[in-house]
């Protein structure tokens, strides 16, 4: 099998890489990376999943939130190694059988993105508030969001739309 090549084209050998088993959308997978690799960088490098943004890489705009276990987190700020064995659920997982999920179906109907950047980690922490607090109010909607930076300004309609995925799923 040919080394890993990472994105400065540097060959990744021994002990510089390891193999971290996740499981990302339901589907177990092995990534082969160097311990410091965030999880955002595995997530689009080796297995091609560019749905979860890489905006600010610091940890400070939300856009690359995913859910481990259950979980949001920033992935630019999560090691990959630190998910060794560990449910990941990025955009990508979301819809099934073609039909989008009811959050992602609320932001198409209430218009609530603009450029469309942060929209991914909006969905994905809307996605987690639901499975705790199923009926959200505007208030639990936007302390879900509160680490989610629209730098468009699309926050009544980010808000409507987890209210209204809210709704879809009690019907």
């Amino acid at each position: 099998m040919p080394p890993t090549i990472d994105r400065r084209g540097a060959a990744l050998r021994g002990p510089s890489a390891v193999d971290v088993a996740l499981e990302v959308n339901g589907e177990r997978v092995v990534v082969h990376v160097p311990p410091r690799r965030t999880l955002l960088d595995a997530l689009r490098e080796q297995l091609g999943l560019t749905g979860t943004k890489k905006v600010c890489d610091e940890g400070t705009c939300g856009a690359c939130t995913v859910l481990v276990d259950g979980r949001p987190v920033y992935s630019c700020l999560t090691l990959a190694i630190a998910c060794e064995n560990r449910r990941v659920e990025t955009i990508e997982g979301l819809a099934k059988d073609g039909e989008l999920h009811p959050v992602q179906r609320a932001f198409v109907d209430t218009d609530a993105f603009q450029c469309g950047f942060c929209t991914p980690g909006q969905v994905m922490s809307i996605v987690a508030l639901l499975r705790t607090v199923p009926q959200p109010t505007e208030d639990d909607v936007k302390r879900a969001v509160a680490g989610n930076l629209c730098r468009c300004g699309a926050y009544p309609n980010i808000v409507a739309a987890g209210v209204s995925a809210g709704r879809r799923k009690r019907t």
